[in-house]
């Protein structure tokens, strides 16, 4: 936590957000080495169906198998190395198929067929390659670590802390994405603060105090908290309107607030009172990521002849592009050879937070190479 002290906190160096080599080597540090959120249990709800995602330099197939398990792979053929699925997304017809020789796999990755294969070939030295995969509450996530802790140890608390929001229930009604010119960490700053909310954000600032609710303790693999509605706001949408039903788990306090929490190291949650928004970032370039953008809301509600959505789809759509601009101009102004680390106020604990968990994961990671941290 930040104190008042005579020589507060300050930024970065301008370097954690414009070295190339440090962005390599924060995607093996976070990217590779924890568990990343790919996406939702229902893009792959039926046997067969897959999405595929761009992970650091990697490439991951999910797709779940004929015994209803959520499975993940890297997207290499065994034969010569050929990525075997170009699409996003989409469905396996009983089977995983090179295009290049048709290498075939079974929906558990082991290779059913090796076309031209003898002289004592054994097909089960030559499944595909298996990643790590895990499901929490209908949020699918992925390690390329073997050796990692479980998604369960990662998570810690959050399991028990969003229960009530019973997320795997929950359908995706819109997906928006959007490409930032900026840096993953300035868009994980950004969203865990609202000092600036006042200044940027003219319509949400109508909805929530920017000094209301409460930060939770900041913890080594997630940060987080909640803010209150202003009197009379009900949700965060257009007008401060509710017109869906309160999520149905949720206990009476909760109907007046929203949490907001980063998932290290990609995931981005907002809970609300009536749905659920989530973005996922996904890190390109050391000045460019691209993020997904996902409303989800309860079937029920959902199936309900007068269900509408776009009060809370275009109230986020203004202030993502809010975000998304100040966060590139942040960029720009960084690359300066005039910045230098400014000072933190008091409020700003949870950047200051994740600033220092970086720190900390470069030092033990440098201790562990056996380099001058």
């Amino acid at each position: 936590m930040l104190t008042a002290i005579d020589n507060p906190p300050k930024t970065l160096p301008g370097r954690y957000y414009t070295d190339s080599a440090i962005f390599r080597d924060e995607l093996e540090r976070f990217f590779c080495r924890m568990w990343v959120c790919v996406g939702r249990e229902e893009q792959v709800a039926n046997t067969g169906e897959f999405l595929v995602r761009e992970i650091a330099d990697e490439s991951i197939i999910v797709t779940r198998n004929e015994g209803g398990s959520v499975n993940a792979f890297y997207n290499v053929c065994r034969h010569r190395g050929t990525r075997i699925c170009a699409e996003a997304a989409g469905r396996f017809s009983g089977r995983i198929q090179c295009p290049y020789h048709g290498w075939t796999y079974g929906l558990d990755g082991k290779l059913m067929g090796a076309p031209h294969m003898n002289h004592g070939f054994r097909r089960e030295e030559y499944p595909l390659h298996s990643v790590s995969c895990d499901v929490w509450d209908g949020h699918v996530f992925v390690n390329l670590d073997p050796n990692s802790p479980t998604l369960r140890e990662q998570l810690d608390t959050l399991p028990t802390k969003f229960s009530n929001w019973r997320m795997q229930e929950l359908r995706l009604h819109k997906r928006i994405g959007y490409a930032v010119q900026a840096n993953w960490k300035l868009i994980l700053l950004n969203y865990n603060e609202c000092l600036h909310c006042p200044v940027l954000h003219p319509l949400l600032n109508k909805m929530t105090s920017y000094l209301s609710g409460e930060n939770a303790d900041p913890h080594q693999n997630f940060i987080g908290g909640s803010m209150n509605f202003k009197e009379g706001v009900e949700t965060m949408s257009l007008d401060g309107k509710r017109r869906r039903d309160f999520l149905p788990g949720l206990a009476p306090e909760q109907h007046h607030e929203v949490l907001y929490y980063a998932v290290y190291p990609n995931l981005l949650l907002s809970l609300h009172p009536d749905y659920m928004m989530t973005h996922t970032l996904w890190p390109r370039a050391v000045d460019r990521t691209e993020i997904i953008c996902e409303w989800h809301f309860h079937p029920a509600e959902m199936s309900k002849s007068e269900f509408t959505a776009d009060d809370a789809v275009e109230f986020w759509d203004v202030t993502n592009r809010e975000d998304w601009r100040i966060s590139e101009l942040s960029q720009a102004g960084i690359k300066s050879r005039a910045y230098s680390p400014g000072p933190y106020s008091m409020q700003e604990s949870l950047p200051h937070a994740f600033d220092e968990m970086i720190l900390r994961r470069e030092r033990e990671a440098k201790l562990k190479e056996g380099r001058d941290p």
